[in-house]
């Protein structure tokens, strides 16, 4: 179900069984893939691709060339820069399943970030531009480099 008032470029190309909520913009060449659920006022800019199942929260934003992986959870208020990865892999040990991360609430993602498998970001947290996150970051931190390292509280 797509909102009346959401805004779908026409080079954007977006499966069944999903959910735009109101006054969110999908740009061009944007890929949205079968189960994704994505809620109010967000806004994609262009090249970005959320893979099957992906929850997205109200108001949050990404930047173009963005790419959520399958079963992936991003909190509301969230603001991703351009060319963010959220990686996935098998769980070799457990046959298929994968392991995937989140992104909490209010989180402020920079540019060229890469979080890797497994690995999620708490609410209200920072990471700089061009880190790799290889390891879970939690409420209301700030990381960058790569690897990336905690830097400080944010307050």
């Amino acid at each position: 179900m797509i909102a009346a008032s959401a805004r779908i470029h026409p080079l954007a190309y977006i499966e069944d069984d999903v959910v735009i909520g109101e006054r969110t913009q999908v740009g061009p060449f944007c890929v949205i893939r079968r189960g994704v659920r994505i809620g109010e006022d967000c806004r994609f800019t262009a090249y970005c691709e959320m893979r099957e199942n992906v929850v997205i929260g109200d108001r949050t934003t990404f930047g173009s060339r963005c790419t959520i992986s399958a079963n992936a959870s991003v909190g509301t208020d969230a603001s991703i820069k351009y060319a963010f990865v959220l990686t996935d892999t098998p769980n070799l040990r457990e046959g298929d399943r994968k392991h995937v991360g989140s992104i909490g609430n209010g989180t402020l993602i920079g540019a060229n970030v890469t979080l890797m498998p497994g690995c999620s970001i708490g609410h209200n947290s920072i990471i700089g531009a061009c880190s790799q996150v290889r390891s879970d970051v939690g409420d209301n931190e700030i990381w960058y480099g790569n690897p990336a390292k905690f830097f400080k509280t944010n307050e």
